[in-house]
């Protein structure tokens, strides 16, 4: 029956708790103290006091409330470090009987956690603050949740590899303040000096990401603080494991020369020396100054390089992300602006159903009282037969349509049908034409290779008994002769005629434009002297000429190119022709 009693304070926290609003939560949550403290430390009822804060869920509670904005709850980073000590007090010692495996897998990494990202807050507070004041707040609740940190890694040593495994924890150690700089890595120290083996388990990343920022603390701060804990960490870190020896030796190019320059003479030197000794027990052996140079030289140029290409990078990144939250933003919007159209139609429909049944209800109370009481059941037996023939025509159409919808694309294919066998009979047709046309002359009957012969024999005895006589040169000089001046008469005429027609078409211009002015001129009394100007100069027929080459030299060179192609063979046709008329006093009939 003991183990069955539950603390009174506890019972009452926890019904305080749930009948409470969530504002008042936290401050409720600060009485598990004064309860905590009631009992002595490692004793059985402070224990039976953690057992049943956890089986009544005040830690989750705890858990939540770390986990809001500190601006939302009252007294703010006071309170929040307040519970983080309750958190940690409660959970160290702890041994739930109930539910032990979702306690130690999930609670426990989620304070831890949880108390990183905390620190990460508060970290970012303290950095970004102004006022002395206000950091040396931030610095104080920092450094109290740094501690509760470590009073439940000291209590639960299994968490030390989920400490090491985050990256907030790695966050909180990638900075420049010395405060909470060295928190961290004294931090880092307590856990390796409980549980170093830890370290090698974890991913191999993450261990170098560690290494880099102790190797770049002892470079580049001044700070004695930093560089004993930096120093210190290493040489845990190189006594522990042989590994992690070699990896400085070969990943840390000149790290010997640095520590003996920048911290040599000073308070740790003890320290130092130690880890100076193990560096070259080991199988390194020490670079040369000058490739330490040239390597920091490439790694610069590299590391330029490579910044330069992610910032040539960043513009098409930052498009590509514009572009995406547009085209979500576009489509969430139209989402809810379909659910709004279909609202808006139901809400619609359903309007003009009431409007309906309102209006059919008036009709028949306006029906009573018109049609005579007799005659009432005939009136409603006509507007069913009415109202059934309109229902029917419109489902008829709408079955109509349906299935025409549903023929439409066979129709299509059976036009598309006919359309190609068409074609195809066309083609057929025409390729039988012109085979038909091919074999329609089938050669002279009866015409064997004899009478081929004797016909041969016959045209070469008529060629030998009339025989060409040889013309002399003299007259090959006279008939050239007289074929040039044949030719030269030929082309004389053919000017003269081309002048003649040119005439007769400017006359032909001449007379359609006098016409079309006579068309449009007034009467004989309406006329004045400036319309009677018009047909007695001859500047405008030949103007209208003009404009209507112009307007046929237009549509010539705007015409495509198939279409000049006969105007291409008249052109050649001339220049051969003039060609021959210059060549013919070099041309002579027979050979000299």
């Amino acid at each position: 029956m003991e183990s069955v009693i539950v603390d009174p304070r506890i019972l009452s926290l926890a019904a305080e708790v749930t009948e409470s609003p969530e504002q008042n939560v936290p401050v409720i949550l600060l009485k598990l103290k004064e309860i905590l403290n009631s009992a002595p430390l490692e004793s059985s009822e402070l224990k039976k006091i953690k057992q049943d804060i956890y089986c009544y869920d005040l830690i989750r509670y705890c858990l939540l409330v770390l986990r809001k904005d500190d601006t939302k709850i009252q007294d703010g980073w006071m309170t929040i470090s307040q519970l983080a000590q309750i958190l940690s007090q409660c959970c160290v010692g702890l041994e739930p009987t109930e539910n032990a495996e979702e306690f130690y897998n999930e609670l426990l990494p989620s304070a831890a956690e949880n108390f990183l990202i905390l620190g990460r807050r508060l970290q970012k507070y303290y950095i970004s603050a102004v006022e002395n004041e206000e950091k040396d707040e931030f610095l104080w609740h920092f450094q109290s949740v740094i501690g509760s940190l470590c009073c439940l890694l000291t209590g639960h040593i299994q968490l030390t590899k989920n400490v090491l495994q985050s990256g907030h924890f790695l966050h909180l150690l990638l900075t420049d303040d010395v405060e909470t700089g060295s928190a961290i890595m004294t931090v880092l120290q307590n856990i390796l000096q409980v549980k170093s083996e830890d370290l090698l388990t974890i991913k191999e990343k993450t261990l170098h990401s560690i290494l880099d920022e102790l190797v770049f603390k002892l470079s580049s701060s001044t700070s004695l603080v930093i560089g004993s804990v930096a120093i210190k960490l290493l040489l845990l870190m190189t006594k522990s494991h042989p590994e992690i020896m070699k990896l400085l030796n070969s990943r840390y190019t000149g790290l010997k020369s640095m520590l003996n320059k920048q911290w040599s003479g000073k308070e740790i030197d003890q320290e130092l020396k130690q880890l100076l000794n193990l560096l070259h027990s080991g199988v390194y052996q020490e670079e040369d100054q000058k490739i330490y140079q040239a390597a920091c030289k490439i790694q610069a140029a590299w590391k330029g390089f490579q910044t330069r290409k992610r910032m040539k990078k960043l513009p098409c990144a930052v498009i590509a992300l514009q572009r995406n939250f547009r085209n979500k933003r576009e489509k969430q919007l139209l989402k809810l602006k379909k659910q709004k159209e279909e609202e808006d139609l139901r809400l619609q429909m359903q309007l003009q159903r009431q409007r309906a049944m309102r209006i059919s209800r008036e009709y028949r109370l306006n029906l009573l009282e018109i049609v005579h009481p007799g005659q009432v059941g005939k009136h409603i037996q006509e507007m069913e037969e009415k109202s059934a023939l309109i229902i029917q025509k419109h489902w008829r159409g709408y079955r109509q349509r349906k299935h025409f919808s549903q023929q439409k694309q066979s129709l299509k294919e059976y036009k598309a049908a006919v359309i190609l066998q068409r074609a195809a009979l066309k083609f057929l047709r025409k390729c039988h034409q012109k085979k038909k046309m091919s074999y329609s002359w089938q050669g002279f009957p009866e015409f064997t290779d004899a009478r081929r012969m004797e016909l041969k024999q016959k045209i070469d005895n008529y060629i030998k008994q009339h025989s060409g006589s040889e013309m002399s040169d003299v007259a090959s000089r006279e008939l050239h002769t007289q074929a040039q001046e044949q030719l030269g008469h030929y082309f004389l005429g053919r000017a003269l005629e081309e002048r003649a027609q040119q005439r007769k078409e400017a006359l032909q211009a001449q007379i359609r434009t006098n016409i079309e002015q006579l068309m449009s001129m007034p009467n004989l009394r309406d006329v004045t002297e400036q319309e009677a100007e018009l047909f007695i100069s001859r500047s405008r027929p030949v103007a209208a000429r003009a404009k209507q080459d112009h307007v046929a030299t237009l549509i010539e060179k705007q015409a495509p190119w198939w279409k000049k192609l006969g105007d291409d063979v008249e052109d050649e046709e001339i220049i051969t022709k003039e060609s021959l008329n210059t060549d013919f006093g070099t041309l002579f009939i027979g050979g000299t």
